[in-house]
């Protein structure tokens, strides 16, 4: 039950979207075009190595953020973009959230099988359970098409 006196915040008023690469960008950014949020900022986190090279050189993880910030904003103009440096990736969607004030995450799942998950540690499931504000699970492209 809400208290009258509790200020209530729009979940869609400054939307946090992760993304992955230019194809995870526009996929996640379409699935959530038709919930209309007022504004949207688009993270991509560069996952640093744990005492080992990083995955990908800095250049070239830049350049694939700036890829991904252009597909969102095909579909939302005025959004904004974060980029974050981090071994742990859903620490630092928590940690994004919370610099840029957002009301809520959105993310599309990128599936894979379960042992996928296992080994990545499912951060879909460590996102949804561990989170310090709501969390929008999107609907996938492809499993709509397939209904």
């Amino acid at each position: 039950m809400v208290d009258s006196d509790t200020e209530s915040t729009d979940i869609l008023e400054n939307v946090l979207v992760p993304v992955a690469n230019e194809d995870d960008a526009a996929k996640t950014a379409r699935a959530l075009e038709p919930y209309d949020p007022a504004a949207v900022t688009a993270l991509h986190v560069v996952e640093k190595g744990d005492g080992v090279p990083d995955k990908t050189p800095v250049e070239q993880s830049e350049e694939l953020a700036a890829e991904s910030f252009a597909a969102v904003r095909q579909v939302f103009p005025e959004a904004d973009d974060h980029t974050a440096y981090a071994r742990n990736v859903v620490e630092a969607i928590f940690d994004a959230a919370d610099e840029v004030d957002a009301s809520a995450i959105a993310y599309r799942s990128r599936g894979g099988n379960r042992l996928l998950q296992f080994l990545s540690g499912d951060r879909s499931l460590k996102l949804v359970t561990r989170a310090r504000r709501p969390v929008i699970a999107l609907p996938v492209e492809e499993r709509l098409a397939e209904s």
